[in-house]
């Protein structure tokens, strides 16, 4: 039992050990409004079941990790929390809270891939998942309709929830460390230029950040949104949650052109919206901002293979003489360009800035994937459990005791990070123009990650 701002929560105390409370609401929107605090309730409010997530199409690289089970609840009503914690005793333990990834328009932090039960009991810490607008209803932009930016302002407002009242549920609000992987990595740096959310962390990682997208310019939301509504034919204040995610899929197959070559995501944070600055002022407000907020950014070594293994043109390329090496080198320029080049500039950007910096690159793969060190890759060995991950592609050959070690040396280093600032383990810090900081990689069965630059 836990007493919140708005109400008593009754959660659940799991076979291994942590106390979890699920569904929690940290904020209220109607549709295509921004959120606002939840109104109290009268009584006890069972938390012991997941609230919905955003309504969302099926994943887009569920091929690779794997589909989340059928049947999930999904809704408007999604801006709820998943809340792992040792014990809700007033103590006052970091806070790792979870933004997930998804392109902006799949993915939830209640999802059983993003269970933080492992880091919670290997780390005496509290964890929070987050659930938060996607897609047309997070990020749809147009003058009268949806001012944008609202699955942004989602995370604040859940942000501000966890300051507010973690303590009850024996975190510490001064303590909180925000990570994220892919679309959620790249909201933890649209929120490091937001000064909405100044002050509500004090720790970020980044993981997989796509960080050459930037952020949207206001002209390029506009058309997106007009190919939404062509699509849609109808009110979108009215329409059915059918209809506004197939009018979506066509707007963005519209928008990826021939072949679906510019897959970028669409409904994505937009410049000049509330909470965020100017296009070309995004990335030197997270400096400014930030030189406060330590960082841990990287990446892993094949991110793209997970959006163009298998692909048509791709195939067709491998099939050429001499295509398998060509197609290998296409997809690490891409890597380069999307993830790598840019991460290196941000970090680079916030250390000559005086922040404290890391830098890592993951070069684990499994034997039988085919998928590389691939997009996601890492996350078997953050979240979740042996159950969720079972099926996933991108393991395959992979026995889930292989993840253990490199798993175990992984979430201490984010552990460590999230007590002290320092993920240990011999990092040094990162220096502009540096080499990562760290490789994480398969290095035989003892051994399971490499210093930078040293033999795998």
């Amino acid at each position: 039992m836990v007493k919140t701002s708005s109400g008593e929560l009754r959660g659940l105390v799991t076979a291994s050990g942590p106390a979890v409370f699920r569904g929690v609401p940290y904020a209220r929107a109607d549709r295509f409004a921004p959120p606002e605090p939840v109104p109290p309730w009268s009584g006890v409010r069972d938390a012991t079941e997941h609230g919905p997530m955003s309504p969302q199409p099926p994943f887009r690289i569920g091929a690779v990790m794997g589909e989340p089970p059928a049947g999930l609840p999904q809704g408007e009503d999604c801006l709820n929390l998943t809340i792992v914690t040792p014990a809700a005793d007033g103590r006052k333990r970091p806070v790792l809270v979870w933004l997930p990834g998804g392109a902006y328009v799949t993915g939830a932090g209640s999802l059983d891939f993003y269970d933080g039960q492992r880091l919670v009991t290997e780390g005496d810490v509290v964890f929070v998942g987050v659930n938060y607008r996607l897609g047309a209803l997070g990020y749809l932009k147009l003058d009268g309709l949806s001012p944008g930016n609202l699955g942004l302002l989602d995370q604040v407002a859940a942000l501000r929830w966890v300051r507010d009242n973690i303590a009850a549920f024996g975190g510490d609000p001064d303590q909180v460390t925000v990570f994220g992987q892919s679309a959620g990595a790249h909201s933890i740096a649209c929120l490091m230029a937001a000064p909405a959310a100044d002050g509500l962390f004090r720790r970020a990682i980044l993981q997989s950040a796509p960080m050459a997208m930037k952020i949207a310019k206001p002209a390029r939301a506009e058309r997106i949104a007009r190919l939404f509504l062509a699509a849609l034919g109808t009110d979108p204040r009215t329409a059915s949650i059918e209809e506004i995610l197939a009018a979506q899929e066509k707007a963005l197959a519209r928008a990826a052109g021939p072949g679906g070559l510019y897959s970028v995501p669409q409904f994505c944070p937009v410049a000049e919206t509330d909470p965020l600055p100017p296009l070309a002022g995004w990335q030197p407000a997270a400096v400014r901002q930030s030189r406060e907020v330590d960082l841990i950014i990287g990446t892993v070594r094949h991110e793209t293979n997970a959006f163009l293994n298998g692909k048509p043109g791709i195939t067709q390329i491998e099939a050429l003489p001499f295509g398998p090496a060509v197609a290998a080198a296409a997809k690490n320029a891409i890597t380069r360009w999307m993830f790598d080049a840019p991460s290196r500039r941000f970090a680079d950007a916030l250390a000559a800035a005086g922040g404290r910096v890391f830098t890592y690159r993951f070069d684990w793969s499994a034997p039988a994937s085919g998928y590389g060190a691939c997009h996601c890759v890492e996350l078997p060995f953050l979240l979740g459990d042996r159950e969720s991950w079972i099926g996933a592609p991108m393991l395959a050959g992979a026995g889930w005791d292989d993840l253990a070690e490199l798993g175990r040396r992984l979430r201490g280093a984010w552990l460590s990070f999230a007590k002290t600032g320092d993920p240990s383990l011999g990092w040094q810090r990162h220096s502009p123009r540096g080499r990562p900081g760290y490789v994480w990689a398969r290095s035989g069965p003892d051994r399971a990650l490499a210093q930078a630059g040293s033999p795998e």
